[in-house]
């Protein structure tokens, strides 16, 4: 039977570390303190702040300066802030040591804190004699703890009174003793027990900090059956990257650690650690995938299941991109087996979670539900907070991705409050993925960050694609030229990207790339997207899902000019989200689908089109969605031209026009509502001004012959001023005479001096249609340059008039009256 790893049974021997040493390295800082307490003996007080990361030894050092203040006599009071407590419990507790208890009611009162005379405060503080007040971890209360300490500090400055607070940042207050990590020599000092190689390992896993180092020394076992104990140290030391951060200290550990060990299962886990700590990195996907595969061939060569379960876990984090769905799926139930075979609880809620959201990135939403049930009991029967977090959030996601948003917000809110408590390292951006999805359809109010919040974040965590959350974001605003920018900075790197966000992220440059127009990275991303056709766009470990992918295939067809097949993935979404019971991603997908049903206007779509808009403004109104109702009563990719009283109303996009009234708007509203189909230029002038045929044959000599030519190109540029100055009265007399002396010439001569027959009624209505529409177009240009763009390469004239949509204009036009 195969053996279960001996780290499982390996006796640990801790090695000596010297206590007495903890402030090796830090002469510089107490030397400040003492010239600190110094001045305060002479009334001179003043204030000074600890600063440095956890582990840096901010507290001994604090604790330090105030045995130096007992020696020399001062009165020490010193106070801790809790986490997220109030600012007035530090001053409040203060108060109460110095004897100022009725200070004390005063300040933990509501409506009594803030009128508090600051003054009254720093004199109770202060005192005749000399008087140390040491803070913790200021920075854990309220910021205004930070604001009444600089106040104190100020007031210091005439009496003996010394502050001294310890902060993870600077707070701006006081003299400022940022702590650094040790030097390799000064931590060789603080450890002498270690040997040369174990102190460069802790020096390394622990980036100098002499807290952190203290405890990997007390961990660290020369009796490890495994091997090298800078093995044993880049296997236990704990990651402090958040998901999709590097630890480099953790990576150059395991870098050096390798070479020390010979292929077996140790060699086999630290390759698939080293892999998995890398998933960070978006530069080192070959690496990843060469230690990855080189880790699995080690493992199953070692024959034992917590290994090769282990390596397969790692495995599935260094090679997590889309195009891995399947194997995801296959992997997670492996691990299963190979975590129940050597009784690793853990590891086998490992695998049930892996298996959740590999069925969720397949689009199987029911069975991916049933794993998530498993997932959370499993985590509840041990006792797993951080996996009963994980659990909730991705209940959350579900409710979301269903409409039940009251639910989902009061998930949200439970994953926020129980990741506080079990002190998840990636809890915001956990909490704030979740009101991100809920912000997709109820508005950007329902999310509590920024888009400048999002980019912070990419410069965090570069390679990643959270600069494609920022564009949608701006879209979601309204914010189009924005987004716009954004889509062009980010497309490339997206495009040959990859990685475990990669799908939602592409999902997001589609929506962007539809709402701003964009056709050619509209084209390039449904090329980019089109593999995963059938699939649900989720982010990450399935956190957030934003919709299938056929939806947003559907939106980008629309957009580069092919209905037939936006209808067809359109249909595919709405079938999706009908089966999941995804009433969101329906409403949106059936309103799509009707749009696309009007472009292609193929028999019977029409009727299609208006029974799926009525379906999904029903739904909407049933999930009681106001952005996604404001969305489908006037969708941002249509574009309207109706007639408002004496004047038109146009807004394309962001472009906004009032024109006034002329006989080229009429036509071309005909021609917009009716996409793609020829309507003769008779029918159109029909419903203008008649053109009236006189069957007399006037008799006309040279000099009226000249005079009605000369007339006519006097009407001519008539026409066209009153048409461009929107005139519509003066236009129409304008033709009525322009008719009329046309007529008298066609009837004696024709136009080019020869005798002839009248002209067929067609050929007149041809020449004045495609005057007056181009006219109409002209103005338009004018008010609103890219709808008149559009317009000038989509509209045909001719016998027959014919508006055909180029790329980069609307999916549809409203042109009710």
């Amino acid at each position: 039977m195969p053996q279960v790893s001996s780290q499982a049974t390996a006796r640990r021997q801790p090695l000596r570390y010297t206590s007495g040493m903890a402030l090796v390295g830090r002469r510089k800082e107490l030397a400040e303190l003492e010239r600190l307490l110094t001045r305060a003996a002479s009334s001179q007080g003043g204030a000074a702040v600890i600063t440095g990361p956890p582990g840096s030894g901010r507290t001994e050092l604090g604790a330090a300066a105030t045995r130096m203040a007992i020696k020399r006599g001062f009165e020490v009071i010193r106070v801790a802030a809790l986490t997220g407590g109030p600012d007035t419990q530090i001053w409040a507790q203060i108060l109460r040591d110095v004897g100022a208890d009725e200070l004390a009611a005063r300040l933990v009162q509501p409506t009594d804190a803030a009128s508090l005379d600051s003054d009254a405060m720093a004199r109770a503080v202060a005192s005749t004699h000399p008087r140390l007040l040491f803070i913790d971890d200021i920075d854990h209360g309220e910021p205004s703890a930070a604001q009444v300490l600089a106040m104190v500090a100020t007031r210091a400055a005439g009496h003996p009174l010394a502050v001294i607070a310890t902060s993870v940042l600077s707070i701006g207050v006081g003299v400022e003793l940022a702590l650094e990590g040790l030097s390799e020599d000064e931590l060789s000092a603080m450890l002498p027990d270690l040997t040369g190689p174990e102190c460069r390992a802790v020096w390394q896993a622990s980036r100098g900090l002499p807290g952190i180092a203290r405890a990997l020394a007390a961990n660290l076992t020369r009796d490890w059956d495994d091997g090298d104990p800078l093995a044993q140290l880049a296997l236990t030391v704990p990651s402090r990257a958040e998901f999709l951060d590097v630890d480099p200290g953790l990576v150059r550990l395991l870098e050096d650690a390798i070479p020390r060990v010979r292929a077996g299962s140790v060699k086999a886990r630290l390759l698939a650690r080293l892999a998995r700590e890398l998933l960070g990195d978006a530069t080192a996907s070959s690496r990843r995938r060469l230690l990855a595969d080189e880790a699995l061939e080690l493992a199953r060569q070692a024959d034992e299941p917590a290994v090769l379960a282990e390596v397969l876990d790692a495995r599935l984090h260094a090679l997590w991109d889309p195009a891995g769905a399947e194997d995801r799926l296959a992997a997670s139930s492996e691990i299963i087996d190979l975590a129940r075979a050597s009784g690793d609880a853990r590891r086998e809620r490992h695998g049930m979670f892996w298996r959740f959201v590999a069925l969720m990135e397949l689009g199987r939403v029911t069975e991916a539900e049933s794993a998530l049930a498993a997932f959370e009991r499993a985590a509840a029967e041990a006792g797993d907070g951080t996996a009963l977090v994980m659990a909730t959030a991705r209940h959350a996601m579900l409710a979301t991705l269903r409409g039940r948003f009251n639910e989902a917000t009061r998930l949200t809110d439970e994953v926020a409050s129980q990741a506080q408590r079990v002190r998840l390292p990636d809890a915001d951006r956990l909490v704030a993925a979740l009101r991100g999805e809920l912000a997709f359809y109820l508005g950007p109010a329902a999310a509590p960050f920024t888009v400048d919040q999002l980019l912070a974040l990419a410069r965090r965590i570069p390679g990643h694609f959270m600069e494609a959350n920022a564009a949608a974001w701006l879209a979601l605003e309204g914010r189009l030229d924005e987004a716009a920018a954004e889509l062009d900075r980010i497309r490339p790197a997206v495009l040959a990207g990859s990685g475990p966000r990669w799908l939602g992220a592409a999902a997001m440059l589609a929506f962007v790339a539809t709402r701003t127009r964009d056709t050619s990275a509209a084209a390039q991303l449904r090329e980019a997207l089109a593999p995963y056709q059938g699939r649900l766009a989720v982010i990450g470990g399935a956190n957030s899902c934003v919709g299938p992918v056929s939806y947003f295939l559907g939106l980008l067809d629309l957009q580069v000019g092919f209905p037939d097949r936006a209808v067809a993935c359109l249909t595919e979404a709405v079938t999706f989200a009908e089966q999941a019971g995804a009433l969101p991603s329906l409403a949106m997908a059936l309103d799509a689908l009707a749009d696309a049903l009007m472009r292609r206007q193929a028999v019977g779509d029409r009727e299609q089109a208006r029974a799926c808009g009525q379906r999904a403004h029903t739904i909407a109104e049933r999930l009681g969605v106001p952005r996604l109702l404001d969305q489908l009563k006037s969708p941002t990719d249509q574009w309207m031209l109706r007639q408002d009283g004496q004047d038109w109303q146009l807004t394309a996009g962001d472009e906004h026009a009032r024109l006034r009234d002329s006989r080229g708007l009429h036509y071309l509203r005909a021609l917009l509502a009716a996409p793609g189909i020829e309507i003769p230029a008779l029918d159109l002038a029909a419903g203008g001004t008649g053109l009236a045929i006189d069957t007399a044959e006037p008799v006309l000599d040279d000099a009226a012959r000249a005079a009605y030519r000369r007339r006519i190109g006097d009407l001519d540029r008539d026409l066209e001023a009153a048409d461009r100055g929107g005139n519509s009265a003066a236009a129409e007399r304008a033709q009525a005479e322009r008719n009329a002396l046309i007529d008298e010439l066609r009837r004696a001569t024709g136009l080019a001096g020869r005798t002839r027959g009248v002209p067929a009624n067609a050929e007149r209505a041809r020449v004045n249609v495609t005057r007056t529409i181009r006219a109409a177009i002209d103005r338009i240009s004018q008010e609103a340059p890219i709808a008149g763009a559009h317009l000038q390469s989509s509209i045909r004239t001719g016998i027959a008039c014919r508006y055909q949509p180029a790329p980069g204009g609307p999916a549809g036009w409203r042109t009710q009256s």
